[in-house]
């Protein structure tokens, strides 16, 4: 799966280990920063990957940040987006089951490592289920 992958300053640590292990699940990462875990804008990654994500460019993205919330906020101003904010395993798998969710939005402040990485795979795994979702998903765009 191609996967994008950015956030700030609080989620560069998360995002650094995050890269590596989807590399080694054979999935093509493409960084979107930062870069260093000196203080940074959210916006200025979350909107380039948003960007890419909504072109389709990647099958889905992760943001990380210390909240997950602005991220999130960002990433959820461009059309096609639907960016869910996920602290546990099961929201994870319902924002893809009903929302189809293309990014996933990591709190790296309130959610240790290993959840994260459950959370993710889940995401990857689990597949959005159409039906009566699919019109509420429609009527998401502005």
């Amino acid at each position: 799966m191609n996967i994008a992958i950015g956030g700030d300053h609080a989620g560069f640590e998360y995002k650094e280990t995050l890269t590596a292990w989807l590399k080694e699940k054979g999935h093509e990462i493409k960084d979107f920063g930062p870069f260093s875990n000196d203080s940074c804008d959210y916006p200025d990654f979350a909107h380039p990957l948003a960007a890419a994500v909504a072109n389709k460019t990647f099958n889905m993205g992760i943001l990380i940040c210390g909240s997950g919330n602005g991220v999130c906020i960002t990433a959820n101003k461009h059309a096609d987006i639907r960016a869910a904010l996920c602290w546990e395993v099961e929201l994870a798998s319902l924002s893809r089951q009903h929302n189809d969710a293309n990014i996933i939005g990591i709190p790296s402040r309130f959610v240790d490592i290993d959840k994260t990485k459950q959370m993710i795979q889940k995401f990857i795994d689990t597949p959005f289920e159409g039906g009566r979702h699919q019109n509420r998903v429609t009527k998401i765009n502005l």
